[in-house]
């Protein structure tokens, strides 16, 4: 059994949906990123709450024709791409969202 990943998108990037692409700008340096179809899916569910392997079971395989155990394998590799390059926060436990400026002063 696998363990359970969790992912969110990283602070310092800006992200724009272009069809069923997304483009990536991590801004500290500027890199920037064009995901493909899938990899797009994947990081617009990136809501650090729920695990990948979820994200794969119900929207990767329901969406195109693959098999459980290749989605998965393929979407873990894609994660990990993208956090190598600070696009997203991998965990193995939930991600809680960052506190908002209103939320941290009280």
């Amino acid at each position: 059994m696998r363990e359970k990943c969790y992912f969110a998108r990283a602070s310092k990037i800006a992200a724009r949906k272009l069809g069923d692409e997304t483009m990536i700008m991590v801004t500290p340096d500027s890199t920037l990123f064009s995901l493909n179809e899938v990899a797009s899916l994947i990081f617009n569910a990136a809501d650090g709450v729920t695990p990948l392997d979820e994200i794969v079971a119900q929207r990767v395989c329901s969406e195109f024709d693959v098999e459980l155990d290749v989605a998965l394998s393929d979407a873990e590799k894609i994660v990990r791409e993208l956090a190598g390059h600070g696009v997203l926060v991998v965990s193995s436990e939930p991600i809680a969202p960052p506190l908002s400026f209103a939320q941290a002063a009280r």
